[in-house]
This record gives structure tokens, C-alpha cells and sequence, in this order.
């Protein structure tokens, strides 16, 4: 039997207030994953990217919602899907991480988790989460690390 992870989301930021690193750089806010209480940002900090959801334009964030709820296939990707993206832009030009997802029944998986444009496999996961709390979490991004 597959474990089944917890998802949660939760707002989050490039650095904290006392980080010496966050001089001359931009603190990206963003909704981190928090996946059986342990951050994905902080689990993948070295390759220096954030989350993908939670933040840019309103039409980014939908899209972003979309693609993680299997709703769109990403134009170039197909089932793969960046999970974290450049922390100036979030482009996916400037390079990014990215996941498998697929559903199966009532699962989501994230596996197969790469550097991208390098297609370097990252030793993470598989991740299996209950679709019903899966889609919760994903939905409520939305906007949530919107600065006032």
C-alpha cells in the first residue's frame, strides 16, 4: 500500500527579515507546499528557484491552478509541470524544476522531479496525495501571497 502524503499550502517568502542574503535581492512572496510538514522550497533551496503558485498576474495564477489540477496540459511539457520557477520572474526560461503529476482514481502523483532546461533528475518523491484534499489546497493558492 502507497503512503499517502498531506498536502498544505501555506504563504511564504523568499527570506526573512534578518537573512543578510536578501540584500540586493528580490524576496519573492509565493504560497510554499508543505508536504507532511516539510517545505518543498526548503527542500529544493539550493537550485535557488520558488513555487510556482500563489503569485504573478491573475491569468499566471490560474494557469498555474489548472495545469496542478490536470485541468490543462502545459503547451511544451505535457504531464510534466513547473513546480518552481525563477524567483525574479517565475519565467520559465531563466530555467526551473519540474514534476510529473498524474491521477490515478482518487491519487495525484508527483513524481519524476527535474532541472530544467537540463532535464537533471532530482532524487524527491514520489509524492501521493488524496485528490479531494489535493484540490483544496491547490485551489486555495489563489491570491494567497498577494501583497498588499
Amino acid at each position: 500500500m502507497k503512503h499517502i502524503n498531506y498536502l498544505q499550502t501555506v504563504p511564504s517568502c523568499r527570506y526573512d527579515d534578518h537573512d543578510r542574503e536578501q540584500e540586493g535581492n528580490k524576496n519573492t512572496k509565493f504560497v510554499d507546499l508543505i508536504i507532511d510538514g516539510r517545505s518543498l522550497y526548503q527542500m529544493l533551496k539550493k537550485y535557488d528557484r520558488v513555487p510556482s503558485l500563489g503569485w504573478g498576474s491573475e491569468e499566471h495564477q490560474k494557469q498555474m491552478i489548472d495545469y496542478f489540477l490536470l485541468n490543462q496540459l502545459h503547451a511544451y511539457l505535457f504531464y510534466r509541470y513547473p513546480i518552481l520557477v525563477c524567483p525574479w520572474c517565475g519565467d520559465e526560461e531563466c530555467g526551473f524544476i519540474s514534476v510529473f503529476i498524474e491521477r490515478e482514481e482518487d491519487l495525484i502523483i508527483w513524481r519524476d522531479f527535474k532541472l530544467e532546461p537540463d532535464n537533471k533528475s532530482i532524487d524527491i518523491g514520489p509524492f501521493y496525495f488524496s485528490w479531494e484534499d489535493y484540490k483544496s489546497a491547490i485551489i486555495n493558492t489563489y491570491g494567497a501571497a498577494r501583497t498588499e
